[in-house]
């Protein structure tokens, strides 16, 4: 390998570890996600700190990869005539690296945080309270199991499992907690089902994330169809829906 070869890698190792090195720190360094209010929550950051710890190094290959060209091989400000430069050819070596390395990664994330995530959001078929919802261009109506229902207004129990019954009234809504980290679709005439656990006492106003967002363009209050969740302590939960169900 001649020293102009040998500066073009010393190039791109560096660029390729600078760039990976500021990609990581953002990633694991700076915590950039909002608070984590659900036991599905963790499950979800944590796959996405995952993928995107396994993509940084990758973007950071391509970025250095096009700076380092971009650097060392620009046309010359003196005039310096140019020229294409040799062919090629095909590194059978480097291809059969390159194909078992991307499908060994491809079979890992499908594993986890693929079948693994999954199977720990949806969790066993049982819950320790249904609460039904349903939607409407553009509010939302909460049933809960003694007969109480609120408008725009959510209440859960902290540290129970929760399922919610969710279908819609008119024509497509979406069911997205920021602050849980899921979502669904209500869809008119079907039932559809979300599975969450609560954690932590609190509610819109300790966190704007804490709310019930539709996140399926519905027209034109589609922005506006929002409502706050409140998390209380399951003596508390019990106590506010009976007085509630009492006083319907």
């Amino acid at each position: 390998m001649d020293q102009r070869r040998r500066n073009d890698w010393i190039w791109f190792g560096s660029l390729w570890t600078a760039f990976s090195a500021v990609g990581f720190y953002l990633v694991l360094g700076i915590d950039l996600l909002p608070a984590q209010w659900a036991h599905e929550a963790e499950v979800v950051d944590d796959a996405y700190i995952l993928l995107m710890g396994l993509s940084i190094p990758i973007f950071a290959g391509v970025a250095a990869a096009l700076l380092t060209s971009l650097l060392r091989f620009r046309v010359q400000v003196d005039g310096t005539p140019t020229e294409d430069g040799p062919p090629v050819h095909t590194n059978r070596n480097f291809v059969r690296l390159w194909v078992a390395s991307t499908l060994m990664l491809a079979l890992m994330i499908t594993v986890n945080p693929g079948f693994i995530g999954i199977a720990e959001l949806r969790g066993e078929p049982s819950a320790d309270i249904v609460v039904e919802v349903q939607s409407q261009r553009w509010s939302w109506k909460v049933n809960y199991e003694n007969g109480a229902e609120t408008f725009n207004q959510l209440y859960l129990p902290a540290d129970r499992r929760v399922r919610f019954d969710i279908t819609s009234l008119d024509l497509v809504h979406s069911f997205w907690i920021p602050a849980f980290r899921v979502k669904i679709d209500a869809v008119p005439g079907r039932v559809t089902h979300l599975y969450v656990t609560p954690e932590g006492v609190g509610s819109f106003e300790d966190d704007f994330n804490l709310r019930v967002q539709c996140a399926e363009i519905c027209g034109l209050g589609h922005a506006q169809m929002a409502m706050p969740v409140t998390v209380l302590a399951p003596a508390d939960f019990d106590a506010w829906v009976s007085d509630l169900a009492e006083g319907a």
